[in-house]
């Protein structure tokens, strides 16, 4: 946060990951004693911002916000000293005050005022930042002050706008009223409800209103409509929404919209691999004499990556790539060499070619092993490939509000994406911010004839019309015109990743909600039909080995065993079992908290597009399943 008479001010710590998972631009980070908002790209360090290389991420980001995107960084830091006055202490994530009302927290006093008023004081701490505060000055001047915490609403919209609650205009029912006004918010009771709490006025003629006049269809009606406020920016737009009113904090006020990769082997050496990478910064030295590239070669920006190798065999293998681009010869895509234009936007192909590879790799960040398959599962399993170091990107791209954008159908038109998300700069970015995350996995290809079989059953072809019908109901009700439906095979396979990912959670040691999917699920000419269950941390608990010792044929036909078994009866049946997407427009068939539903750290799709029915034979369900 910048204050105007001390310059940049630190108020707290994030790790990178979540800057783009939980606290990214345009969210509210509840920091101890204050609330803020992390600010738009254009406020941020670009020069403490270090490169990051991911050419297949930067190739979709680009197709998604558009040519001008650059680089890919990672958020602004500098190494911490014991000194707290040192550059590293005012080098970070910009932030500003957000909501900007405040309420002094005295039992007695309650006063609500914009921290603009001159009512409230920063109160600084270079040596504890997580103190900094504002206080109030109605009790004394010294260190008893009270504390002025936020106010405790705010205003969204489905636009992605945010504001500031209007106080002023809510308790005077939308008429003028005097500047001197005087606001108080009550709180009356031990629930916390929206019942019980009230703004009052000064003006006598103006009753106390409660906060649960602002809420749901009444709010909608009562309230102003949305001023198209993007707070992280400072800009206005036209929009004219209808606005909600939601508690500071909730958890549908910000969602991240994310491109997310896995560092794939471009080669079976790890210095080919590591030369192929950078290839766009190394092929500018072969146009220089050999000794003047191998002195350039440690002032670049990848040679921390390079170093262990000595200037020699670096120069060496970098010569030989540049025989092999002289005469056509690159790698493909997932493989030695540069990727396709066309594999540049498609993720999944690149990674699912790579897992299946009938070769073992040995990278620094691409370990995989194959692994026999569990007998009970080898009518419908083909390869299981235990993935011992993993590495993915993270691209912040853009963010919503109210609705995640894994709720949202997927477009193949990068036009109708950037319109549902929020921009994280004013102007169109020539950056965005990036998070890499390491861990480990198992990969499971399922047998494509089996499942090719499966999806021309009969009854699998009747079940699907039932969930594509309420799929067409769902985003009908939602303004979108030409839905995209994922197909049945994904179905198939979401569920049984939630399955298992369920099961792992209870055998490997991590948390349900640190275990991610990723599913491949695809018809045509490469047909797909797979899963991969991975962990990614930025620290060492996601490479612990854990969930790749439970991938050992030993463990992992048990525990498959063990997730059908549960999936085929839910503590919610016959309810979950019988539940018919069409009557509400759901997104699922017969999935609920009970049996399917994960954290939104795990699931891809927010939860939908599940079916235990599908899968194995629940109490309503029996022909056309997957697994009887």
């Amino acid at each position: 946060m910048t204050t105007p008479a001390n310059g940049p001010l630190r108020v707290g710590e994030l790790r990178p990951s979540q800057l783009l998972h939980t606290y990214g631009i345009g969210s509210v980070t509840d920091l101890p004693n204050l609330s803020t908002m992390v600010l738009g790209l254009d406020h941020w360090d670009l020069e403490r911002a270090a490169p990051l290389t991911e050419d297949r991420l930067l190739a979709a980001v680009r197709r998604r916000l558009g040519p001008q995107v650059a680089t890919l960084r990672t958020p602004p830091h500098l190494p911490e000293t014991t000194n707290p006055f040192d550059e590293w202490a005012h080098v970070g994530v910009p932030v500003a005050l957000f909501p900007r009302w405040l309420r002094c927290s005295r039992e007695r006093c309650n006063r609500l005022a914009p921290a603009s008023s001159g009512l409230f004081e920063l109160v600084e701490n270079f040596f504890h930042p997580e103190e900094t505060r504002y206080v109030h000055n109605c009790h004394g001047q010294g260190r008893g002050r009270p504390t002025a915490v936020p106010a405790r609403f705010l205003l969204a919209c489905p636009a992605g706008h945010l504001d500031d609650f209007p106080w002023m205009y809510f308790v005077h029912r939308g008429a003028p009223h005097p500047d001197d006004c005087i606001l108080e918010l009550l709180e009356r009771g031990t629930m916390g409800e929206a019942a019980n709490i009230f703004v009052r006025c000064s003006c006598k003629d103006v009753k106390a209103r409660s906060l649960a006049e602002a809420m749901g269809a009444r709010g909608e009606r009562e309230l102003p409509a949305c001023r198209g406020h993007h707070p992280h920016l400072g800009t206005f737009e036209e929009c004219g929404e209808k606005v909600r009113t939601i508690a500071l904090g909730a958890t549908n006020s910000w969602f991240a919209s994310q491109l997310r990769i896995f560092s794939l082997p471009r080669a079976q050496e790890p210095l080919v691999q590591a030369v192929r990478e950078h290839w766009s910064l190394l092929s500018l030295l072969t146009a220089v004499p050999a000794d003047a590239a191998k002195t350039l070669l440690p002032t670049q920006t990848c040679w921390p990556d390079l170093e262990p190798y000595g200037t020699d065999r670096v120069w060496e293998a970098v010569t030989r790539e540049a025989a092999h681009v002289a005469v056509g010869q690159p790698g493909q895509p997932g493989q030695p060499g540069q990727s396709s234009g066309e594999d540049d936007f498609d993720l999944a192909t690149p990674e699912w070619r790579a897992f299946t590879k009938p070769h073992p790799y040995d990278l620094p960040d691409f370990t995989t092993e194959h692994e026999p398959v569990p007998a009970g599962a080898s009518g419908w399993l083909r390869r299981v490939v235990l993935v011992h170091r993993l590495r993915e990107v993270a691209a912040l791209t853009g963010f919503t509000r109210i609705d995640a954008p894994e709720w949202l159908p997927r477009s193949d038109d990068p036009a109708q994406e950037r319109s549902r998300t929020a921009p994280i700069s004013r102007e169109a970015p020539t950056w965005v911010p990036c998070a890499e995350l390491r861990g480990e996995g198992v990969f499971l290809a399922f047998d494509e004839e089996r499942v090719a079989t499966w999806e021309k059953d009969p009854a699998v072809l009747e079940r699907e019309k039932v969930l594509r019908g309420a799929h067409r109901t769902w985003c009908l009700a939602r303004g979108i015109a030409e839905p995209h439906w994922p197909g049945i095979r994904y179905v198939l396979l979401h569920t049984f990743a939630h399955t298992l990912i369920r099961e792992l959670a209870l055998e490997c040691g991590y948390g349900a909600s640190g275990i991610a999917e990723r599913v491949y699920a695809r018809t045509g000419d490469e047909p797909m039909a797979g899963v991969l269950l991975y962990t990614a941390a930025p620290d060492s608990e996601g490479t612990l080995g854990g969930l790749v010792s439970l991938g050992r044929h030993e463990s992992l036909g048990a525990s498959i065993e063990q997730a059908l078994a549960a999936a085929r009866l839910c503590s919610s049946d016959p309810i979950c079992a019988e539940h018919d997407p069409r009557v509400h427009g759901r997104l699922h068939g017969a999935a609920c908290h009970a049996c399917l539903f994960a954290a939104e750290t795990s699931c891809e799709r927010g939860n939908h597009y599940l079916d235990r029915s599908l899968l194995v034979e629940t109490l309503t369900a029996g022909p056309g399943t997957f697994l009887p």
